[in-house]
């Protein structure tokens, strides 16, 4: 006999593990589908492991200049198979939680994957789900009043393009590399690529970037991106830029070869492994999509601002919509959700105060319109840029590149970007992202007292460089 459900939830990453916990706040009877583990891609294939990793890459790189903090120390080796077990054991620790939150919220886990089904005995509308698993046991049928999707993403490839997991690996593949190689090419110079490549170059990886457009990073703005190639460039990183990759000159002998066409020129390039990270596709297919109305545009579901399908009581939020597919965005649109469906009236999210964050060394983080988004938008702006390198706890650090820039709207003063690249800048990126939802104007966030010494000082300062008033520059 099939059970019954106020919400099922087809996946059980970061946005539909959230979403179900708040929906058992609500006092909903919750269940999550999910083939995988708990937590998703970024738990198990993303956000945490690679981050893990950068932070050994990082301690491996502050070790072997150590010297210069006066601490000597000798012959500092790197140990590749503890740091691939430090990153599982937190991994698995994370899992743990997981599952635990699960079962303090009484939400039921069906460890399968789930389907779709179209009208039937069970329901007459579409929604109904049927679980299937791998050891093919007979499929589960559940009822739910109301079904989110969020199913996530997986990484894409260039049409082609083999991936192997071996000499030609996506980020999936690279988290469980059991040794480094000596070189490699990443194709892509986005926020996974850039990620990978400044950990690499940490651990003494030879590092070739190539990017098919004229700018990495090219999400960010313009002076971030800049200044990222230039001090990636200063490890010794390669970048190779308006570079089209020809998957069919691909050869796997003693390594990779890979031409690329520059220029109307095509140079051929040489590693023991390739990385491609080219973006991520959203998991649409074999869901049952097909069986209800719901739209599909350009590989992603269509939803309304409360993450309705055309099927109003199903809801699909995170990657498998598209837009910024962010943990944290998804996290906030299961809860939006959740609330739409409790009667709660919750606040559409406003997607210009979400914080984005790239986890290279230096850190990468912004809120808001780039300086050329904002003219575009024919805003009349004023902008204010200050250097980590006159903040005393930056140089204390040793780790004083980078700077903060903000830009706001001349008309009335608001905040409407910042950015940031430096020290931890992932850690105060948050300061700005509060700015940004209270519609704090520059000279708000320059009267907020931000203690000495702290690398928190460059925002203020930065905003009082709006109006040329910054006391260290």
């Amino acid at each position: 006999m099939a059970k019954d459900y106020d919400l099922v939830i087809l996946g059980g990453g970061t946005g539909g593990y959230v979403a179900a916990i708040r929906a058992s706040q609500l006092g909903m009877q919750v269940a999550v589908v999910e083939k995988g583990d708990l937590g998703g891609t970024c738990l198990h294939r993303g956000c945490i492991p690679s981050k893990a990793l950068l932070r050994s890459a990082e301690v491996f790189k502050q070790t072997k200049e150590a010297s210069e903090y006066g601490v000597d120390t000798k012959d500092t080796t790197l140990n590749f198979v503890k740091v691939q077990e430090r990153k599982d054991s937190i991994v698995k620790n994370l899992h743990q939680g997981v599952q635990g939150l699960m079962k303090k919220g009484k939400i039921d886990v069906y460890e399968g994957f789930g389907r779709i089904l179209g009208p039937s005995i069970f329901s007459p509308m579409p929604g109904t789900i049927s679980i299937e698993y791998e050891n093919g046991d007979e499929n589960t049928m559940i009822v739910p009043k109301n079904v989110m999707i969020a199913t996530g993403s997986k990484p894409k490839s260039l049409p082609g393009l083999d991936i192997d997991g071996d000499l030609v690996m996506t980020s999936d593949e690279a988290l469980h590399m059991e040794e480094l190689p000596a070189s490699i090419i990443i194709v892509g110079g986005g926020v996974i690529g850039i990620e990978w490549a400044s950990m690499l170059a940490d651990f003494g990886v030879e590092v070739t970037v190539v990017e098919y457009l004229d700018q990495i990073l090219p999400s960010e703005d313009e002076a971030i991106a800049k200044e990222v190639e230039k001090l990636l460039k200063s490890k010794g990183i390669t970048f190779v830029k308006n570079a089209k990759v020809l998957p069919d000159t691909l050869q796997k002998e003693n390594g990779i070869t890979v031409d690329a066409e520059i220029n109307d020129k095509n140079e051929t390039f040489k590693a023991d492994k390739m990385l491609v990270s080219v973006g991520r596709e959203a998991n649409t297919t074999n869901i049952g999509l097909e069986n209800t109305d719901i739209v599909v545009e350009k590989g992603v579901i269509q939803t309304n601002k409360h993450y309705q399908t055309k099927e109003s009581h199903i809801y699909a939020i995170g990657d498998v919509i598209g837009g910024m597919q962010l943990a944290h965005v998804a996290s906030h649109e299961g809860i939006v959700a959740v609330e739409h469906m409790a009667n709660e009236n919750p606040l559409p999210l406003n997607y210009d105060n979400v914080p984005t964050c790239i986890y290279s060394n230096p850190e990468v983080a912004s809120v808001g319109l780039t300086e050329k988004q904002a003219k575009e938008k024919g805003l009349e702006i004023k902008v204010g840029k200050f250097p980590f390198k006159a903040i005393g706890k930056a140089l204390v650090h040793g780790e004083s590149d980078g700077f903060v820039k903000v830009i706001t709207d001349k008309s009335n003063e608001d905040l409407i970007g910042v950015h940031m690249i430096g020290p931890h800048v992932t850690d105060m990126i948050s300061e700005a992202g509060l700015a940004k939802v209270l519609d704090a104007a520059s000279w708000e966030v320059a009267d907020t007292i931000h203690p000495h010494p702290t690398l928190s000082e460059v925002m203020g300062e930065a905003a009082l460089a709006v109006d040329g008033k910054q006391i260290h520059g």
